[in-house]
């Protein structure tokens, strides 16, 4: 056994951390985990999340294996997407439509400083059951 224990972090390349920092903070609201000088990064250790969230968001700086403005792959829950959109908006936040399927709840995507896509998902948190197959 290895000892798989979750998803710790996701990485997210950004050019500019303090920039990259103030739109996940003081944007979308996620809370600063941790903040470090790394001199192997050339930058900074830095950590975001959601409030209670067990997974954070590594701000990385960008390299030529890890480059911005691609889908980030990040999924965060919303209670409703509508007005999470519309928040955004207000925000000056690029934002995408609200839209889904029948297999999916409503889901938007924003895009960062950096033009890195996140998708927004309205998500209860009650839904803990296995579906399909």
């Amino acid at each position: 056994m290895i000892g798989l224990r979750g998803v710790y972090a996701v990485g997210v390349p950004v050019r500019d951390q303090d920039r990259a920092l103030a739109f996940y903070i003081d944007v979308l609201g996620l809370r600063l985990r941790r903040d470090v000088p790394s001199d192997e990064l050339a930058g900074r250790w830095i950590e975001v999340a959601p409030s209670g969230a067990a997974t954070t968001i590594a701000l990385v700086p960008e390299r030529d294996d890890l480059r911005c403005g691609s889908d980030t792959g990040i999924r965060l829950g919303v209670t409703d997407a509508e007005t999470a959109r519309a928040e955004l908006l207000r925000r000056g936040v690029e934002a995408g439509q609200v839209g889904g399927c029948a297999a999916a709840p409503p889901t938007f995507v924003i895009r960062d400083q950096d033009g890195n896509s996140v998708m927004l998902v309205e998500h209860s948190g009650r839904d803990s059951g296995v579906r399909g197959r």
